[in-house]
C-alpha cells in the first residue's frame, strides 16, 4: 500500500535518513538504494510516495520511494522552485545539528562508568587473591567484553545500512554475564544507544546486577555450588 510523506531527516554522507508520515506513528527509514530513480537528491522537506515494510521486527522501512511532483532533481541542478523556503534554510541546518549532536559525547555516564569499572577490577582482583575466581576468568571476561563490543558494532551497522539487527533483549543479556564494560565503549565510539533512555536505564541495571552477583559470590553469600555457572 502506498502511503505518502516527508523527508524530515536526511544524512547524504552516509545515504539514509527518515521520513515522517501521518499514517504511520513512527519516522520511517529510507535508505537511497530504495529510491526509485537512483539520480534523485534526497533533501529535507521533500515530498514522498514509498511502500512500508518491517524487517526482522524493528521500525518501518520505506521501499519503492519516489519523489513527488517538482521536490526531486537531480545532482547538478538547481533547487526545485516550488520548495518552501523555510525548508532550504532548514535543509543545511539538519545535518549539521545530527553531527553535532553525534559528535557530542555523553560526559554524564563518564563518571559512573569510571567508578564501577575500577570498584569491578578490585573486587575481582580481590575474588582472584582469596581464590574464589580463578585467574582464567579474567581473560574470559575480556573476550566477552570484546565479544560486546563487536556485537555493537555490527549492530550499528546493521542499523545505518537498514540490515537484520541484534535484538536489544541480546545485548542486555550480555552485559548481563559480563560484557557491560565493552558495550559501554561501543556506545561510545558507534554513538549507539546513548541517547535511548530506556535502554540506558536497562543498560546500567544489568551492569549493576552483575557486580553485585559478583560481589556476592567473593563475599561467600551465593552457595559454593554456583562455581560451575
Amino acid at each position: 500500500m502506498k502511503r505518502q510523506g516527508q523527508l524530515v531527516r536526511w544524512e547524504s554522507t552516509r545515504g539514509f535518513g527518515f521520513i515522517r508520515s501521518p499514517d504511520i506513528s513512527a519516522d520511517v527509514f529510507v535508505h537511497l538504494r530504495d529510491f526509485v530513480d537512483r539520480g534523485v537528491a534526497p533533501q529535507v522537506g521533500m515530498a514522498l510516495r514509498f511502500e512500508e515494510i518491517h524487517v526482522g521486527g524493528k521500525g518501518p522501512r520505506a521501499v519503492a520511494v519516489e519523489a513527488i511532483g517538482a521536490t526531486s532533481r537531480r545532482p547538478g541542478s538547481s533547487p526545485p522552485r516550488t520548495m518552501p523556503a523555510t525548508a532550504r534554510r532548514q535543509r543545511p541546518a539538519a545535518p549539521e545539528s545530527g553531527r553535532r549532536r553525534d559528535a557530542a559525547p555523553s560526559s554524564s555516564s563518564v563518571l559512573p562508568f569510571v567508578v564501577l569499572a575500577a570498584g569491578y577490577a578490585a573486587l575481582v582482583g580481590y575474588g582472584i587473591w582469596v581464590s574464589r575466581i580463578p585467574a582464567i576468568a579474567v581473560g574470559g571476561l575480556l573476550l566477552l567484553s570484546l565479544l560486546t563490543f563487536f556485537v555493537y558494532g555490527f549492530d550499528k551497522h546493521a542499523a545505518e545500512t537498514g540490515r537484520w539487527r541484534t535484538q536489544e533483549s541480546t545485548l542486555h543479556l550480555l552485559a548481563l554475564i559480563g560484557g557491560w564494560p565493552g558495550a559501554w565503549c561501543a556506545q561510545r565510539l558507534f554513538r549507539h544507544k546513548v541517547r535511548k533512555a530506556s535502554f540506558m536505564t536497562v543498560y546500567w541495571a544489568t551492569a549493576l546486577a552483575h557486580i553485585a552477583a559478583v560481589a556476592a559470590w567473593v563475599g561467600r553469600f551465593l552457595p559454593t555450588a554456583l562455581m560451575a555457572l
